[in-house]
């Protein structure tokens, strides 16, 4: 999972950065400039941890997810065309995570001139918009040419683009963000190399000062959540031990570090859950989306699994935990045997046959 953190300049993305990645890179006036940082964060599962004492492996893996800090954005400039590599980052990433600054201080003039964070949001949105809009633009005009000239594709294909495109373009031309497009199947896997950036799962973080008030903000968009941090707390957080940190928390009365929220929100928002695979050797958490089968899931574990796929013996966490092992599981029946159809749900741990 890579999750791109955008935002305009001086709102505070590096240091939600450094709160989430428990870094800390100084903030730099780097305006126009682009520049991606990336920090790969374990996923936090008091799963993993209890499987860990349970099995003692040589090793505990836990899911990872990838934060990028994309700086470069700033307002206008899609109106200009965003840059071909800063596109090109944005587009890999599976979700944004918008920071907008709520924060008063007199010494960081804020880029657009004052603190206003449902401006800011809607000002982001018209940025990622135009951009997908010229994205269109621009391929309309070389589908339609493609249907003038003929030879090629069949007529009927190329107008079911052309149709679905004119379908986008309207749209966002009504200030619709992607996300809110009712796609089929078949469109979502058609567009999926266009890399449209309003089309991505949107988390907008709302970057407040110590104690302060969360401001009345609204997005109602499909596939979007809004988050409130303290991003400097949360920061100085990060940076301390765990009993350290415990302490912290206690007297801050924090219930919740914002790394275990926004991973919260971000699996939410990308339909994506874990299941385990546990051992002597090692216990591991693994991402897969939601809806997908055990063959599916044998193949994020590895692609030989799922080419030569046969059973799955799969048991719930939960149950695992109760009966003790592995061992228990098959003693008292509990294993089940699952084929390639199976639909993997949340806190599964499965052990694959295969014929590689």
């Amino acid at each position: 999972m890579r999750l791109g953190i955008i935002g305009f300049p001086q709102t505070g993305k590096t240091t939600i950065f450094n709160a989430l990645t428990r870094g800390n890179r100084p903030a730099s006036a780097s305006a126009g400039r682009i520049e991606i940082h990336t920090a790969v964060v374990d996923v936090p599962d008091e799963r993993v941890d209890r499987l860990a004492q349970l099995f003692q492996p040589e090793k505990v893996t836990y899911a990872k997810v990838t934060f990028a800090d994309i700086a470069g954005l700033e307002e206008g400039s899609a109106k200009k065309g965003l840059p071909g590599a800063l596109i090109n980052q944005l587009s890999q990433m599976d979700g944004l995570v918008h920071v907008v600054r709520c924060f008063e201080d007199a010494s960081i003039m804020h880029a657009l001139g004052s603190i206003n964070p449902q401006r800011d949001i809607l000002a982001m949105d018209s940025e990622l918009l135009l951009n997908d809009l010229g994205i269109i633009e621009r391929r309309l005009e070389r589908i339609k040419d493609e249907l003038r000239k003929g030879g090629g594709r069949e007529k009927k294909l190329i107008q079911n683009e052309i149709d679905l495109f004119e379908r986008m373009k309207t749209f966002l031309e009504n200030d619709q963000p992607l996300r809110d497009f009712e796609f089929n199947v078949e469109d979502k896997k058609f567009l999926s190399g266009f890399g449209f950036l309003t089309q991505k799962p949107l988390l907008i973080v709302l970057n407040l000062s110590e104690g302060q008030k969360v401001p009345e903000v609204h997005y109602l968009h499909q596939h979007s959540e809004i988050l409130a941090l303290q991003g400097k707390l949360e920061m100085e957080l990060a940076q301390l031990s765990q009993d350290e940190a415990r302490e912290f928390q206690a007297a801050y009365g924090i219930n919740e570090l914002g790394l275990q929220r926004m991973i919260r929100l971000a699996y939410d928002l990308l339909d994506v859950q874990s299941f385990f695979t546990v051992g002597k050797d090692e216990v591991r958490a693994w991402q897969v989306r939601r809806g997908a089968t055990a063959q599916e899931a044998a193949g994020v574990i590895h692609t030989d699994l799922q080419r030569g796929f046969i059973r799955a013996e799969v048991i719930e966490y939960q149950e695992l935990l109760r009966l003790g092992g592995m061992n228990e599981a098959r003693s008292k029946g509990s294993l089940r045997l699952e084929g390639k159809d199976y639909l993997i749900k949340d806190g599964d741990i499965m052990h694959v046959r295969a014929n590689v």
